[in-house]
């Protein structure tokens, strides 16, 4: 008899060995002996992405290499609810290959009854609505958390160039990488090419084309005004800004212009 592991983690800051282990576990427990135990591994969200070790265990299913698989919970397989578990649990059927969840505990085995492997599908299906039910909780927990934080004044995503996130959680400015940004976009504004610009700056032409053309961001940076209030309490506490070397409104207009 050969059977199939299968574990799935979400992201690569977590490990899948315990979910392997608890399988190999269960496998170790019976009394038949397997001559081979394949893991198969995904990192990967349930809901989305392309699990290539998943559609990989499903092929080799149909072809009939194995006689079991087991993961550790219901929710490994899939958080996009009880249709897409079902189909999988239909697939190894099919293919004389039972599943079993260890956690659950539940086993569908392919050499049950009728009846019995009915009432094990309608628990798996209860099981895998609540996994998505407590997904869809989790998520909206997280978004909770970052509404929250923004309102609390936190920056919760990646910095604006020139800005740090301190220990507070609020946005803060970094004085030399700012005032730098600040420096390139004035000689941008003034005519002198991006190119030269980036070279001097040390910042990429990529970077300095986007914060120029972004009317929102140059503002910010040549005038210290912003509409996010975080980043105006960050350009407040770092001071007033020095006075531009360019007729701001004027040479902006008409270096806009040739853009």
């Amino acid at each position: 008899m050969n059977a199939a592991i299968y574990a799935r983690v979400s992201t690569n800051e977590q490990d899948p060995q315990r979910q392997i282990e608890d399988c190999r576990e269960t496998l170790d427990e019976r009394d038949s002996e397997y001559e081979t135990v394949d893991v198969y591994t995904d990192i990967q969200t349930g809901t989305t992405g392309d699990r290539r070790e998943f559609k990989e265990l499903q092929d080799e299913i149909v072809s009939g290499e194995y006689d079991v698989v087991v993961c550790s919970e219901v929710s490994r397989f899939s958080r996009e609810g009880s249709q897409a578990v079902m189909e999988f649990i239909t697939l190894c059927l099919d293919n004389d290959c039972s599943v079993e969840f260890v956690q659950n505990p539940i086993n569908i085995d392919a050499a049950d009854d009728p009846v019995t492997n009915a009432v094990n599908r309608i628990i798996t299906s209860l099981l895998s609505e609540l996994a998505q039910f407590e997904q869809q909780q989790k998520l909206e927990r997280i978004n909770s958390g970052i509404r929250a934080a923004q309102k609390a004044s936190k920056w919760t995503s990646r910095p604006p160039r020139g800005f740090s996130v301190g220990d507070d959680g609020r946005l803060h400015v970094d004085p030399e990488e700012f005032l730098n940004v600040r420096h390139a976009l004035e000689r941008i504004a003034s005519g002198e090419s991006k190119r030269q610009v980036a070279e001097d700056s040390g910042t990429p032409r990529s970077t300095l084309t986007h914060l120029y053309n972004d009317e929102e961001r140059r503002q910010m940076y040549l005038e210290g005004d912003h509409e996010d209030d975080r980043t105006d309490s960050a350009i407040v506490e770092f001071g007033p800004l020095p006075e531009l070397d360019i007729d701001e409104t004027d040479e902006l207009e008409e270096n806009n212009a040739r853009s």
